[in-house]
């Protein structure tokens, strides 16, 4: 779970790593919006899935 909150926070600091004024730019519109929605669905992930027992 952690590296998937690692990758949320990744991907707001990759949208505020932005250039471009109110965050118009690549980074602001397409990479850290799918890092951080690839954070999300590793969050999920972790949440649901069901760990085997030994």
């Amino acid at each position: 779970m952690l590296i998937g909150l690692a990758m949320i926070v990744l991907g707001f600091v990759i949208i505020g790593l932005d250039s471009e004024p109110h965050g118009n730019g690549f980074l602001g519109l397409t990479l850290g919006p799918i890092v951080t929605l690839a954070g999300f669905i590793f969050e999920f992930y972790a949440i649901f899935a069901k760990s085997e027992k030994n």
